[in-house]
């Protein structure tokens, strides 16, 4: 059918003529729907009877018409286009963008989040032959990275926003750059980077809707963003850092409105020990990669959970035989003594460990220190006692005081 309409049409020696002639083929073959005729009018067009001021014109048209196309017959033509144009992409440059954009959001409708980052990511925001606003690269690195993080993917998301991150500097849009925090904290989060991500969403959670720009922004995107900000801090490893994140977390008013996950913080603040059945609450609330098994056995949760166990035991207990510490961080002794090794050598936990005896003592480093420095100044001052004892009994002034003065010394 295409073929037909389109043969006479190149026959057509007056520009403008052919010009509107085959803009009718065009509108004809967008109405059937048919998918092989949309490809045999792309196939026409890059012939040598179709001059390439006219091209040109017609596969813009063509872009912009699959669009209205059902998404199953725009995604079928749009690829099918896309394979041949690529090889003359520079001649056709505003075309091929315009398809990759439409083919891209018709992707995302069917949720294939990956293939729709692929399209896009085959825009050349470098290209010299067609002018691009730093705006416009800076969306659509954004996009991409956004795309990616749908399908979990946070290398390539990650690879795309440091791209976006080169160009963030020179953005005037309000809506791009909450658009790219946004994009950030939640690859810090895949990475599993959780404070970081932590600090990135509850600054996202004070944001006023005011100062979004042009980006909706309402009560349930801040509310979300704390939520996350919340659920972050829990799962970031023990220590003086995710202390101070649980404070600002635990004070701020908006937190006990969450009801459901207000208990939980207030318990995780307060440090106290949690018991499973509140953990595997927690955990329902939990997106996979946050409850992702760890190289070195056990779940994010499950480690998150044993930390802060561990630091609030060293606020009961004064010291812990590794046994009892192993019951009660449900591991076996050896495990929790491991545990609680690395977060006095990483300076998360204060205090020192007797494997002799099998104890954990817990306090400040400073107070050890100072018990050691008091241990030296006793042994000194015996010594010199025991000094003076025995010069004096050297000169035979020594009498009963003295001797058992000395006696006492050593």
């Amino acid at each position: 059918m295409a073929q037909q309409l389109l043969m006479p049409i190149a026959q057509i020696t007056d520009q403008r003529q052919k010009t509107e002639a085959y803009k009718s083929a065009l509108q004809q073959i967008l109405n059937t729907g048919q998918p092989e005729a949309c490809k045999e009018f792309v196939n026409h067009m890059l012939t040598d009877d179709v001059p390439l001021v006219i091209s040109r014109q017609l596969l813009l048209l063509f872009a912009q018409g699959i669009a209205r196309l059902p998404t199953a017959t725009h995604v079928a033509v749009a690829t099918a286009a896309l394979e041949r144009l690529q090889p003359r992409v520079v001649s056709f440059e505003d075309s091929v963008v315009l398809m990759r954009e439409g083919l891209a959001e018709a992707l995302e409708k069917e949720e294939e989040w990956s293939k729709a980052a692929q399209v896009l990511s085959g825009i050349d925001l470098e290209s010299g032959g067609r002018a691009m606003e730093p705006s416009y690269k800076l969306s659509k690195n954004i996009k991409i990275a956004m795309l990616y993080l749908e399908d979990d993917d946070s290398v390539n998301a990650e690879m795309y926003i440091k791209k976006a991150a080169a160009l963030i500097s020179s953005c005037k849009d309000e809506g791009l750059e909450l658009q790219y925090k946004t994009c950030y904290a939640r690859i810090l989060d895949a990475k599993r980077r959780f404070l970081e991500a932590a600090l990135r969403y509850y600054e996202l959670s004070s944001i006023r809707p005011s100062v979004a720009g042009n980006l909706q922004l309402d009560e349930g995107d801040l509310e979300t963003a704390l939520r996350s900000a919340i659920i972050c801090t829990i799962l970031a490893p023990a220590g003086p850092q995710r202390s101070r994140m649980l404070a600002a977390l635990y004070k701020d008013e908006r937190s006990s409105r969450l009801a459901d996950l207000y208990p939980f913080l207030q318990k995780v603040y307060l440090e106290r020990i949690l018991d499973r059945s509140e953990v595997e609450a927690f955990a329902k609330g939990l997106k996979p990669h946050q409850v992702a098994t760890l190289g070195a056995g056990g779940t994010v949760l499950d480690r998150a959970v044993v930390q802060h166990n561990l630091a609030a035991a060293s606020r009961l207990y004064s010291n812990i035989s590794t046994e009892q510490l192993g019951g009660l961080l449900g591991l076996s002794a050896e495990a929790a003594e491991a545990v609680a090794a690395d977060m006095v050598a990483e300076g998360r936990m204060a205090g020192s460990i007797d494997q002799v005896d099998q104890l954990i003592h817990f306090g400040a480093k400073v107070e050890v220190e100072a018990l050691l420095r008091w241990d030296d100044s006793i042994r000194s001052a015996c010594a010199k006692v025991s000094e003076l004892v025995d010069r004096v009994t050297a000169l035979g002034l020594a009498g009963p005081a003295a001797s058992s003065t000395a006696a006492a010394a050593r």
